[in-house]
């Protein structure tokens, strides 16, 4: 009974807090209405729709803080201005007492705090939505960062991500919003929550990623202690070192170049992404290597995506509007009343710009807020792996130009994708004659 209790009472709290957040759009759009210029009253209504979206969304607690920083790596849903509002969604969640983490981790390793380490600082180092870390060393003398869940964060999430699906289904019931399939995209986001707070998801994750980048120079990802892990405590060793952003503009071009075959290989090679990757979740360690960490939220990229990339670039690259319209017809998601003609003009449109311009000067973020904003505008989706992609590498752009603003990533994506494709048509080639 009580947790029913606490269903309806969440309920009423989530539709309070919407309804007080739509009123106050709805009046918003009336002032932004009289702004002179169509382009700057579209620019205000999706900055509008970003703040009111990051407000109700740090009311309402930790499950929609985490909601909103997945839905800031989606720019295929949300305009740019949009999702600058929600990238500003910080894990401002006091954290929880001592006593509480200590229960947790002596419930998850079955022992008391004292048997597992020889030191355990009170006070976290970082406190987040969906869990805490706290600095702690071994018996042996090693510094490790132990990351602590909430306490009942699942079933929270569980509950709010049922909610919320109930919410997405009754919005569906209206044509238009249906066309953006708020059920599947929000049950995908939810999902992506829900698997955070299982940290042994997690602890795999770092497996795989010291897999694939064994034999990198250069970057690695903290070592996890599974002795001294389980499904809501992790323990791995801490990693010291200066965030990317906090570094001297253009100090390190070996760096950025780095940073960027890194974001290359997971995306092209590995099939395996941090999704979740910004300057917070890695260090510049004292040896100069890339230290990354925070890995609850991976992508699993299917096999094919490399081709439709490469058949994407060579659309963008040379290919004409009819070429590029067979691509997004093959490889993107659409409605049936899709005016194609009114597509392939802004297509056209849309290509003339790009090469016109000197590619070594040329912005991927602009490239890819242009592209996604057409997609968007005639109801187009491209997938969701080849976003994620478009979006980690604008993301990789970002960084490598703190450490070099001259960068050319696309000169940089050409040459290390060549022998990635030659691999992969030797590949099939052999495979063909077997």
């Amino acid at each position: 009974m009580a947790r029913y209790f606490g269903y309806a009472w969440r309920f009423i709290t989530i539709w309070f807090i919407t309804t007080i957040a739509l009123t106050v759009y709805g009046f918003a759009r009336l002032y932004i209405a009289c702004l002179p210029g169509a382009e700057r009253r579209r620019a205000a209504v999706a900055r509008l729709r970003g703040r009111v979206l990051r407000i109700s969304m740090t009311t309402l607690g930790a499950t929609f803080i985490k909601l909103g920083q997945v839905m800031s790596s989606r720019p295929d849903l949300f305009e740019p201005e949009t999702i600058d509002q929600l990238r500003l969604l910080q894990d401002k969640i006091p954290p929880f007492g001592i006593d509480a983490a200590r229960k947790i981790v002596e419930h998850d390793l079955g022992r008391p705090l004292a048997a597992c380490y020889a030191g355990f600082d009170a006070t976290p180092v970082a406190a987040a939505s969906v869990a805490q870390v706290h600095r702690a060393t071994l018996p042996d003398g090693t510094e490790v960062a132990v990351k602590v869940l909430r306490p009942d964060i699942r079933e929270k999430c569980i509950r709010d991500g049922a909610i919320l699906h109930a919410l997405a289904r009754m919005l569906a019931w209206n044509a238009t919003a249906r066309l953006s399939d708020p059920v599947g995209h929000l049950d995908a986001f939810v999902e992506g929550i829900i698997e955070q707070t299982d940290l042994t998801n997690e602890a795999r994750h770092y497996t795989l990623f010291h897999q694939n980048f064994a034999a990198v120079e250069g970057v690695r990802f903290p070592h996890v202690h599974t002795a001294l892990s389980g499904p809501n405590v992790l323990t791995m060793d801490f990693v010291r070192g200066h965030k990317v952003d906090s570094l001297p503009q253009g100090q390190d071009e070996v760096l950025g170049r780095r940073l960027r075959l890194m974001f290359f290989k997971m995306c092209f090679v590995d099939g395996f992404v941090h999704a979740d990757l910004h300057p917070g979740n890695m260090v510049i360690g004292v040896d100069g290597g890339i230290a990354v960490f925070d890995v609850g939220l991976v992508k699993h990229l299917p096999e094919d995506l490399l081709d439709q990339f490469v058949d994407f670039s060579k659309c963008v690259a040379m290919g004409t509007t009819a070429d590029f319209i067979v691509h997004m017809k093959t490889y993107h998601r659409y409605m049936n009343d899709v005016d194609w003609d009114a597509v392939e003009r802004d297509i056209g449109g849309f290509i003339g710009e790009f090469r016109a311009q000197n590619v070594a000067q040329l912005e991927m973020g602009q490239f890819a807020n242009r592209l996604f904003a057409l997609a968007r505008k005639h109801r187009v989706r491209p997938i969701p792996e080849l976003t994620l992609v478009l979006a980690a590498i604008v993301t990789c752009e970002g960084l490598g130009k703190i450490l070099n603003p001259h960068v050319n990533t696309w000169n940089e994506m050409a040459t290390f994708l060549m022998p990635v494709v030659q691999q992969r048509m030797m590949a099939k080639l052999m495979a063909a004659k077997a």
